[in-house]
C-alpha cells in the first residue's frame, strides 16, 4: 500500500483547480504544444532538403513560416507563466513587493515494469512477476513527485524519490548496455524536451524541482511577520544552495534551464530575495528615527539594491538574455532603483531631521558619516557636514533629489512591462515610496535658497546579515531499497555478473561437509575439498550460497547458514550457489541525448560513468570492492542478525571537494 510505505507523499490532488495547479497545467499543455511544432519543423526542413521541386519548396517555406510564427506565440505564453508570480504569494494582505518563484519543470510518465522486469529475469534470475508491487510503489512515487505539495512534506516526497535514485541507478543502470528507459523532461523557459536513457537528467530534474518548491513556499510566506520572513529567507537559502549542488555535480546536463550560466543567474536571483526578506526582517520593528539607526539602514538598502543589480546584469548577458523572461529582468531594475531610493531618503532624513547637539558623540558620528560614503565633494569633509547646518542641507537635499529620480526610473520601468502594470501592490509601495521622497523635500525646500545641483555621493553597501546559500540535508529522509529481496547490494548490483544458480546436492561425509563458509551475506564458500561430494556436484571456491533447501540465504550470516546446515541427514540437502564473473567492463556506452534541434552551445553528451568504485567504501563484502554500500550498514558487526538494517542514508551531499556522481 503506498500511503504505508510513504505516508503522506502522494503529492497534491493532480485535479485540484488552485491557481498554482491550473498554472503547472498550462505548462504541460504548451510543452505538448512546442514538442509538436517543432516535430513539424523538423519535417518541413527535412522536405526541404530532399526536394528540388519549386512549387513543393514554395509551399514548405510558407509552411515553416507558420510553425515559426506558432513556435513564437507558444515560447510568449510559457514566458507569460513565468510572470505569473501573483498566485504563488502570500494569501494575506500584503504590502510588501512580490517574490519572484521558479515553476515546476514538466516531465512524461515512466514506465519501468517491462524493462525491470526483463532486467530481473536476465541479470538477477528471478521473475520478475514477483517484484509488480515493487515496481508499481516506485512509479507511484515518481507520479506523486509531478505534483508535490507547496510544503515541507513535498520537499520530503523529492527528496524521498531522488534517495531512491542512486539504488535503482545500482540495480538496474549497467554501464555497459542500456535500460530502454527514456527519461524526457521540459526546459522550463523554452518548453524544449530534453530525453536521455541515464538517470543524469533524473536527477538533476528533481534537483531543479526541490530548488523551485522551496522558491514557491519562500514566495507563498507571510512577509508581515518574523517567522514569515524566516521561512522566507531560509527557504530561498535553501533554494541557492541547491542550485549550486545541481551546478557543481551534473555539469553537462543537455537542457537550457539547468546550464551553468543560467544556474549562476538562478543562485543570484535567489540570494538576492534572501537578501531583501533580510532587510524587511530587519525593518519589520520599524525604524528608530535616529542619526545611526538612519545610516545604518541606508547601507542596508544599498546591499539590497546592489544585489539586485548584479542579478540584472547576469540576466542581461548572453545567451542568458534571450530566454529571461522580461517580468524578470525589469522586476530587477525596480528593486535595484526602489532600495537604492530607500538609500538616499534614509541618509537625507539622517541630515535634515538631525542636528549635531552639543551632548552628542562628535567623533563617532564623523566616523559612523566617513563609512557611509566611497567619496566626499571635493573640499567638504564629514565633520563640515555635520557642524554646518547649510552644508547638511545642501547634501540632505540632494540625497533627496537622487531618491526621486530613482523612484521616478522604478515607476517609469515598471509601466513598460504589462505584466508588472497587473501587480497593483507594486505599484502602490513605489508611488507611497516617490510620493514620500517627494514630500521631505518640499519640507525643506526654501525659496529663497540657492538652486544647488549638488550631485549627492554614492553609498557604500554594508549588511550585518548576509544571504548565503543552505545546502538541505537530504540524507535525513530515510528509504528503504524497493528492491532488497533481489540480496544485499554490494553483491546484487548492475555492475556485478554472476552465473545462473545452480542447484548442488550435499551429502555429509562423517558429518563433514568438506567445505567451511566465511563472509557476511550472502556466504561464501571456503577451503573446498576437491575430493567431497559436493565439488563433484558442481561446488566450486568461492561461490556465494544464496538458497538452503527451500529457505532464500542472501540476507543470512555465516551462523545462520551453519544453523540451516547443521542437522543435514544422509539423504543430504539441497542448496543453490551462484559464481561471480570477471566483470572489466569497457568505456561506458554514451547517453542518446535528443535536444529539440536546439543550437549545442555547450556539450550535450551525458556519460554514465559512476566513479563509485575508485572511493570504496573501507569495508569490503567480498574480496572485490563493494559497489555502493547503501544499504548495508553496519554488515560487519554480527553474522548472527537475521536482517540487517537496510536504511539508507541516501543521496547525502557531499562537501565541496567531493563530487556524488561524476562525469
Amino acid at each position: 500500500d503506498m500511503k504505508k510505505m510513504f505516508p503522506g507523499s502522494n503529492g497534491c490532488n493532480p485535479f485540484a483547480q488552485t491557481g498554482r495547479s491550473k498554472l503547472q497545467n498550462k505548462r504541460a499543455s504548451l510543452n505538448q504544444q512546442i514538442i509538436k511544432q517543432m516535430r513539424m519543423r523538423a519535417g518541413a526542413e527535412n522536405l526541404l532538403k530532399a526536394t528540388s521541386n519549386n512549387k513543393v519548396r514554395e509551399m514548405v517555406v510558407l509552411e515553416l513560416s507558420y510553425v515559426n510564427s506558432n513556435l513564437q506565440l507558444l515560447m510568449e505564453q510559457l514566458e507569460g507563466l513565468n510572470s505569473s508570480v501573483e498566485v504563488y504569494q502570500s494569501s494575506q494582505e500584503t504590502a510588501t513587493i512580490p517574490l519572484i518563484p521558479l515553476g515546476l519543470k514538466e516531465t512524461k510518465e515512466v514506465d519501468f515494469s517491462v524493462a525491470f522486469k526483463d532486467f530481473i529475469l536476465e541479470h538477477y534470475s528471478e521473475d520478475g512477476k514477483n517484484f509488480d508491487d515493487e515496481i508499481a510503489d516506485l512509479m507511484d512515487l515518481r507520479q506523486a513527485c509531478r505534483t508535490p505539495s507547496r510544503s515541507e512534506a513535498g520537499i520530503e516526497l523529492l527528496a524521498k524519490y531522488f534517495n531512491h535514485l542512486p539504488l535503482l541507478e545500482s540495480r538496474f543502470f549497467s554501464p555497459t548496455r542500456q535500460t530502454g528507459i527514456f527519461f524526457t523532461w521540459y526546459d522550463s523557459f523554452t518548453g524544449v524536451p530534453v530525453c536521455q536513457q541515464n538517470l543524469s537528467l533524473e536527477k538533476a530534474s528533481i534537483l531543479f524541482n526541490m530548488a523551485a518548491l522551496y522558491t514557491q513556499i519562500g514566495s507563498r510566506s507571510d512577509r508581515q511577520t518574523i517567522a514569515g520572513l524566516e521561512e522566507a529567507i531560509s527557504s530561498f537559502q535553501k533554494a541557492a544552495g541547491l542550485l549550486n549542488h545541481l551546478k557543481e555535480t551534473f555539469t553537462h546536463t543537455p537542457s537550457y534551464d539547468m546550464s551553468p550560466a543560467m544556474l549562476n543567474m538562478l543562485i543570484r536571483m535567489m540570494l538576492a530575495q534572501a537578501q531583501e526578506c533580510l532587510f524587511e526582517k530587519t525593518v519589520l520593528p520599524g525604524i528608530r528615527n535616529n542619526f545611526y539607526s538612519l545610516l545604518k539602514m541606508a547601507q542596508e538598502a544599498t546591499k539590497v539594491s546592489e544585489t539586485y543589480d548584479q542579478v540584472h546584469q547576469s540576466m542581461i548577458q548572453a545567451p542568458i538574455k534571450d530566454n529571461v523572461p522580461l517580468f524578470w529582468s525589469t522586476m530587477s531594475q525596480i528593486i535595484t532603483n526602489h532600495y537604492r531610493s530607500l538609500a538616499h531618503y534614509f541618509v537625507a532624513t539622517a541630515l535634515l531631521d538631525h542636528q549635531l547637539n552639543p551632548s552628542d558623540d562628535e567623533d563617532q558620528q564623523e566616523k559612523t558619516l566617513s563609512q557611509v560614503y566611497d567619496r566626499l565633494p571635493e573640499g567638504r569633509s564629514p565633520l563640515d557636514i555635520l557642524k554646518r547646518r547649510d552644508e547638511r542641507r545642501r547634501i540632505g537635499k540632494a540625497h533627496l533629489r537622487r531618491a526621486i529620480l530613482a523612484h521616478e526610473e522604478a515607476l517609469r520601468i515598471c509601466g513598460l512591462c504589462r505584466d508588472l502594470r497587473r501587480l497593483e501592490v507594486l505599484q502602490e509601495i513605489l508611488q507611497a515610496s516617490h510620493q514620500r521622497s517627494v514630500n521631505k523635500f518640499a519640507d525643506n525646500d526654501n525659496e529663497d535658497e540657492f538652486t544647488d545641483y549638488m550631485e549627492a555621493p554614492d553609498i557604500i553597501s554594508k549588511t550585518e546579515h548576509k544571504a548565503e546559500m543552505e545546502v538541505p540535508t537530504l540524507s535525513k529522509v530515510k528509504v528503504i531499497d524497493f528492491f532488497q529481496r533481489l540480496g544485499p547490494l554490494s553483491i546484487f548490483s548492475a555492475k556485478q555478473r554472476w552465473t545462473a544458480p545452480r542447484t548442488i546436492q550435499l551429502r555429509p561425509d562423517d558429518g563433514d561437509l568438506g567445505f567451511t563458509l566465511k563472509g557476511e551475506q550472502p556466504v561464501q564458500v571456503v577451503s573446498l575439498d576437491p575430493l567431497c561430494p559436493a565439488a563433484a556436484d558442481g561446488l566450486k571456491e568461492g561461490d556465494y550460497i544464496v538458497a538452503v533447501g527451500n529457505t532464500d540465504c542472501k540476507w543470512l550470516g555465516v551462523s545462520e547458514v551453519m544453523r540451516l546446515l547443521k542437522d543435514v541427514d544422509e539423504d543430504g540437502i539441497s542448496i543453490k550457489v551462484v559464481s561471480m564473473m570477471d566483470s572489466n567492463p569497457s568505456m561506458p556506452t554514451k547517453s542518446a541525448t535528443f535536444c529539440g534541434n536546439l543550437p549545442k552551445t555547450y556539450s550535450m553528451i551525458c556519460l554514465a560513468f559512476d566513479d563509485d568504485d575508485k572511493n570504496p567504501k573501507s569495508r569490503k563484502v567480498t574480496k572485490k570492492p563493494s559497489f555502493l554500500s547503501w544499504g548495508l550498514k553496519n554488515r560487519l558487526k554480527s553474522a548472527s542478525t537475521l536482517t540487517p538494517s537496510t536504511e539508507a542514508p541516501a543521496g547525502s551531499f557531499p562537501s565541496t571537494s567531493t563530487v556524488l556522481y561524476p562525469y
